[in-house]
């Protein structure tokens, strides 16, 4: 079955397809600190991620050279950063991890806030 789905569908991880072209075509430029792995031929450049296929779970710098924003590959010359800049994190949405301000229903153990007024149409 999961052969099957290899070959059918992408958000499984790479296809049948993808992996036979990256062996057989691909260049490995570079992995991040997730895992993930980078190839290119010629002007072709994709990615092979490490877990779920999410594009949030691409760091900045390696968005920017998949997306010809900039030529040189991130572990040649690392973007400048700024001492405020935290991380990159993968979308936390549905997860654990997931930001859920005060007074929602999930923070708050089932209760809203007592500020929160409904609409009510007049």
């Amino acid at each position: 079955m999961k052969f099957i789905l290899r070959m059918l569908t992408w958000w499984n991880g790479q296809t049948i397809g993808t992996q036979l072209y990256t062996w057989r075509n691909g260049t490995l430029v570079g992995e991040d600190d997730l895992g993930n792995k980078y190839y290119t031929k010629g002007e072709k450049r994709w990615v092979i991620y490490n877990g779920p296929i999410e594009g949030s779970r691409v760091p900045a710098e390696w968005h920017g050279w998949l997306h010809y924003t900039f030529d040189n590959r991130p572990g040649d010359n690392p973007l400048p950063t700024k001492t405020w800049e935290k991380p990159s994190l993968a979308n936390q949405t549905g997860t654990a991890d997931a930001y859920h301000p005060k007074g929602s229903m999930i923070a708050g153990n089932g209760k809203t806030a007592s500020d929160y007024e409904a609409w009510q149409p007049e």
